[in-house]
């Protein structure tokens, strides 16, 4: 049986809306919205990052990042500080940490939920598919 290309990306997309609705309404519960965490996680994974490469870990524009991050500067999440040049770097702050932590736990949670209906083989299968469909990750952009 031929799959359409777009019931396929219907379902893809209709799986990730579900899941960013469940993330984003249980890390409320840690004061925290989706966006701010994945921000929060980015920063994490490469402390002193610039904008412009948080922006792509994250899926956003450059302007987006940057009103995301004053939001969390003015939280006290995040802390921006000289680089080189013009470069500013992105650090959490030991609050950013705690809020990072417990969104990884909610994370966690929230995920074991959303893809509890497969196997270990299937989800290992599913990761295959979808990194392929990804292709490489163009430079400059973290996990």
């Amino acid at each position: 049986m031929a799959v359409e290309p777009q019931i396929l990306g219907r379902a893809v997309k209709a799986v990730q809306y579900r899941q960013h609705r469940a993330l984003d309404s249980r890390l409320a519960s840690v004061g925290s919205t989706l966006a701010q965490w994945d921000a929060l996680r980015a920063i994490g994974r490469t402390p002193g990052a610039s904008a412009r490469a948080l922006a792509a870990a994250t899926f956003q524009s450059e302007q987006a990042f940057g009103t995301l991050a004053g939001r969390l500067v003015a939280q006290g999440l995040v802390d921006r500080r000289p680089g080189h040049g013009r470069r500013i770097e992105h650090h959490l702050t030991a609050e950013g940490e705690r809020v990072l932590n417990a969104g990884h736990e909610v994370a966690d949670s929230v995920l074991r939920q959303c893809f509890g209906q497969l196997t270990e083989p299937e989800r290992e299968t599913l990761l295959r598919l979808l990194l392929k469909i990804e292709g490489p990750r163009p430079e400059g952009r973290a996990g």
